[in-house]
């Protein structure tokens, strides 16, 4: 799995002018699948997201997790993050895992991230989604499982 994960002060993602989700202060989670993912990667990733401290402390120093500032979720399917560019102007998506399975493992990590004890918020899976949000700092990091030593 691969997540983007932006620091927001707030944000909302819409289907056809319609609010699917909405946060206040938290992050905004990018998330996409790969196809060796499993459960055991859902279970790292929303563990690992969700216990990152970079909001800052009465000290301005990026110290606090989202829990200590009652932070919420907005996580949206993002099959894009496994887009390979390396050769031609078009993308290609082969490393993307095919939809049934790719929502299988959202809906597991939304579900995780809600069992953590995280108000989570979400757009639609494979719908044409139009995403707002006002990134704090900004502050934006990227989580590959690939790279954790499970």
């Amino acid at each position: 799995m691969r997540a983007v994960i932006q620091r927001v002060k707030h944000a909302s993602v819409s289907v056809d002018n319609q609010i699917t989700g909405e946060i206040k202060q938290g992050f905004l989670v990018l998330l996409g699948v790969t196809h060796t993912d499993t459960e055991k990667e859902v279970d790292w990733l929303a563990k690992k997201i969700t216990d990152l401290r970079v909001f800052n402390d009465s000290e301005d120093k990026m110290n606090l997790g989202l829990k200590d500032v009652n932070g919420e979720l907005l996580i949206i399917s993002q099959f894009t993050l496994y887009g390979n560019c390396i050769k031609g102007r078009r993308p290609a998506f082969i490393d993307a895992a095919k939809p049934d399975v790719a929502n299988e493992l959202y809906e597991k990590f939304l579900k995780k991230c809600k069992d953590l004890g995280f108000k989570t918020e979400a757009g639609i899976f494979g719908a044409d989604m139009k995403v707002e949000l006002l990134n704090d700092g900004p502050v934006t990091l990227i989580i590959d499982t690939k790279d954790c030593s499970k």
